[in-house]
């Protein structure tokens, strides 16, 4: 375990990470954006290993929003070839960490080639007991309000009235806690990322553009997490 994992207190339970600013980290260097989008991948893996000493039971990273599908062709391309790659990659190091992978968003519409990698990273990792990885790839969080409410309709054992519990079990994460913690690096926005599940989250923005987010960043935003006073509406 981290030796700082042993100084922070509380901890969250689970942290949603939007790693945002590769393009303008590859820019700033006189790259293509691709490249930062490379350099993000790696260091998500990077990060990945590091929360995954602490106590932490639940991540979920923001892969690919459905409005990302906005961005030139290319780019978009390119960016689910390297999630590809990293699934042959890295899938084996993951695994042997006893880290399960869960896909959070709509797989309609994803490349064949690249529904397949998902759905074997997810099947292989199925009954794994250590930390939750949420990949959050082509989700939108609108969308999946949409998409519970859809699910509720079809659903012929569905309850006939709906509370705000019934209807969270209907997300792409219903049988995982809110979120705790949501980090976001580059921008100060949400961006339509896990609505539902961060309406009470602590939020920790910083300027640092994703590739430059290292284990002394997540140690300052469990650190902060840590002072803050969660009343959640209470007094």
């Amino acid at each position: 375990m981290s030796l700082t994992a042993e100084k922070i207190s509380p901890l969250p339970t689970h942290i949603a990470i939007v790693p945002d600013g590769n393009g303008r980290w590859a820019e700033k260097r006189g790259l293509p954006r691709l490249n930062g989008h490379r350099e993000g991948v790696l260091n998500m893996l990077r990060m990945i290993q590091y929360i995954n000493e602490y106590p932490i039971k639940y991540v979920t990273f923001y892969g690919f929003s459905t409005e990302n599908r906005n961005r030139p062709e290319p780019e978009v391309k390119g960016l689910f070839k390297l999630v590809e790659h990293f699934v042959d990659e890295q899938l084996g190091k993951i695994h042997e960490k006893n880290i399960k992978i869960r896909h959070i968003g709509r797989m309609s519409g994803l490349p064949e080639s690249l529904q397949n990698a998902i759905t074997k990273a997810v099947s292989l990792t199925a009954n794994n007991t250590g930390m939750n990885l949420g990949i959050a790839w082509n989700y939108g969080g609108r969308a999946e309000i949409v998409d519970a409410i859809n699910k509720w309709a079809a659903d012929p054992n569905r309850p006939q009235t709906l509370d705000e519990k019934s209807f969270a079990s209907y997300l792409y994460t219903g049988d995982m806690p809110e979120v705790d913690l949501l980090i976001r690096t580059a921008e100060k926005r949400l961006s339509n990322f896990l609505l539902w599940q961060s309406a009470y989250s602590e939020i920790y923005f910083t300027d640092v553009l994703w590739p430059d987010f290292d284990k002394a960043e997540i140690d300052k935003a469990l650190t902060e997490y840590s002072k803050r006073n969660r009343r959640f509406g209470g007094l």
